[in-house]
């Protein structure tokens, strides 16, 4: 939970509900999870959410509501975008709705604010953001705001707070300041959740390709599915508004080619899709290395397939392929720079 962050595509982390499990490949390197088997691990927000495994801590499912974070955003009273549950989800299995009813009613009493959401269980998310579901963010948000004012009544904060007694604004559902996204880091997380994320009422829907492990196409009949056709047009890119792709970064990263993030971001120009460009990761094509990185004897390269899969070119490389050499040069060395300038798109809210 930090007010300021170094995420690219974000001002600050609000982690009102922390811990997690792993469900697909891209949970593999999670940094929230070894920051809470390690760093963090005797801190009461984290202590007790990972298991200690060959491989280093891993998220054991346990969950945890911090009620002291939750009004947090009320206190900021500059705008922020804030990415919410940053070391958790959200819409996690073992969080209770009352949970998330809190999360949530803290997200419509801070209209000035924009709250990134993203998960990886968009079916959970799908069924709680449903129009037809009865929601008590209202009584939620009043409860809050009683809690809020009772604290800071004699406060400069409580003085200077935006809220009032009008909740008026609570009954617009979904959220206007609520960008709702998931997590993709390949085709097959791109099949099974953008569908879900594309019947999930939001004012902003996103996604965000991190780490990005293989190639993903918007297009629904998928460039790897032989037996139907390819269609030339981006039907799987209408009512998405903003996507965020980069490489993986930390000790266990893995590469990325960058052919992936070009179609990615070429997808996106092609349909008006917003795009940030958040990192290579630790490693970087060669092409892209400067001569200085490139005379480094004791770097280490692997040789990275369009289908994700990589090795040491020992038994070879096939370049005609589509093979693309590696190095490891680190997350700061390696920057943000793609086809020669950074990528900081933003979407702008639908009228």
């Amino acid at each position: 939970m930090s007010d300021g962050t170094k995420i690219e595509w974000s001002d600050a982390t609000w982690n009102p509900i922390t811990g997690c499990s792993v469900v697909s490949a891209g949970c593999k390197n999670c940094y929230a999870m070894k920051l809470a088997g390690t760093r963090l691990q005797h801190h009461s927000s984290r202590a007790g959410l990972t298991i200690d495994t060959s491989n280093g801590p891993v998220w054991n499912g346990q969950v945890r509501f911090n009620e002291q974070w939750l009004n947090q955003p009320l206190e900021w009273k500059r705008p922020r975008r804030i990415f919410v549950c940053a070391h958790g989800d959200l819409f996690h299995e073992s969080v209770p709705n009352e949970w998330i009813d809190k999360v949530f009613a803290v997200m419509a009493l801070a209209p000035w604010h924009t709250f990134q959401v993203l998960t990886k269980r968009p079916e959970r998310m799908k069924a709680y953001l449903q129009p037809g579901r009865a929601h008590p963010v209202g009584l939620e948000a009043l409860a809050i705001t009683f809690e809020h004012h009772s604290k800071h009544a004699n406060s400069e904060i409580g003085k200077g707070c935006k809220l009032t007694g009008n909740i008026a604004h609570l009954q617009v559902w979904p959220l206007p300041n609520v960008w709702i996204g998931v997590s993709v880091e390949h085709q097959e997380a791109a099949d099974e959740r953008i569908p879900l994320l594309l019947e999930t009422p939001a004012a902003i829907r996103w996604i965000s390709a991190e780490p990005l492990l293989g190639p993903v196409s918007f297009r629904w009949a998928a460039w790897h599915d032989y037996n139907k056709p390819v269609h030339n047009h981006l039907d799987g890119m209408k009512g998405i508004d903003w996507v965020v792709a980069g490489g993986e970064s930390g000790a266990n990263a893995r590469p990325m080619h960058p052919d992936w993030v070009r179609n990615i971001r070429d997808q996106c120009n092609e349909s008006g899709v917003a795009f940030l460009f958040k990192q290579h990761g630790e490693w970087l094509a060669t092409d892209f290395c400067s001569d200085e990185m490139a005379s480094i004897p004791s770097r280490r390269t692997v040789y990275v397939r369009h289908d994700g899969r990589f090795h040491d070119g020992s038994g070879g490389v096939d370049f005609f392929g589509g093979e693309e050499e590696t190095a490891w040069v680190g997350k700061k060395a390696a920057g943000r720079i793609l086809d020669g300038r950074t990528w900081d798109e933003y979407p702008e809210a639908r009228s």
